[in-house]
């Protein structure tokens, strides 16, 4: 069971990466200069999460993008931040990653192959199927189909459904079929699969940002820095609404470069 051990105020050279528990996003460099500039000014509000394996031993298993910016910071200014806030817990550590996969998933509006491997990890270590939707908040039903598909699916879907060129319920719909081929056929009925995905014409999302995305970033941005403000103009909330309300057609990239500006936290 993953406990927190306690809070603590350790070296910063003590926290170390470890090649099982990773950011499960690339590092968005944008982010990690915000944090820089908001860290030096108001000092890490937030500790990062360690795992401590052994006594002393710490890996970071959340705030990597607050890690990188105090790297920055380091190098700019030697002796800030020898040391840093951190919250320790402890567990096995098949509960560690999955704790990493579910800050990361709270944090970021998550894409489904980044629980893959998790999902299948825990599994093999002898978790319930019902264990590891309750710990990741997800359902039974979403768990048991990526048990189900995930184990055989074609290394192509998995690509295309990451990039988001492919939705959960198509790539589900081809492991099907690749599942009910004659041996020997299944990369055939994948092939021919994908080549119809590749004529059928591509339609932009309609929705580049959510309500509900949108809030779960903004109540975490405002847990992180309750004093935040925000100065916008009437275009400035013209752009946001028309994202949430998946209007902004013909003007989407100019209202996402706005939103982005002026509310970094509500989109990637």
């Amino acid at each position: 069971m993953v406990t927190t051990k306690r809070y603590d105020y350790v070296p910063f050279d003590r926290v170390q990466l470890h090649p099982q528990l990773q950011n499960h996003r690339e590092l968005n460099q944008q982010k990690v200069l915000h944090y820089k500039e908001d860290i030096l000014k108001n000092g890490l509000l937030e500790p990062l999460v360690v795992w401590e394996r052994r006594h002393g031993e710490y890996f970071l298993i959340g705030g990597f993008h607050r890690l990188h910016a105090i790297r920055l910071i380091r190098a700019d200014h030697p002796g800030y931040f020898d040391r840093v806030d951190v919250r320790v817990v402890a567990g096995d550590l098949e509960e560690i990653r999955a704790l990493n996969l579910k800050l990361n998933a709270d944090r970021l509006d998550a894409k489904i192959t980044e629980y893959f491997d998790t999902v299948l990890f825990l599994n093999n270590a002898n978790w319930s199927k019902e264990r590891i939707a309750g710990f990741l908040d997800k359902s039974v039903g979403w768990i048991e189909d990526l048990l189900r598909y995930v184990p055989n699916m074609d290394a192509r879907v998995r690509a295309l459904l990451h990039q988001g060129q492919l939705s959960w319920g198509k790539a589900k719909q081809i492991c099907r079929k690749a599942a009910a081929a004659e041996p020997g056929q299944e990369r055939a009925v994948v092939d021919a699969a994908l080549q119809e995905l590749e004529q059928t014409p591509a339609t932009e999302p309609k929705y580049v940002l959510t309500p509900k995305v949108a809030h779960k970033r903004l109540t975490k941005q405002l847990a992180a820095h309750p004093e935040a403000t925000y100065q916008v103009t009437a275009q400035d909330l013209l752009a946001l609404l028309s994202l949430l309300a998946g209007k902004a057609e013909g003007d989407a990239a100019q209202h996402l470069q706005r939103v982005r500006k002026v509310f970094p936290a509500l989109v990637e």
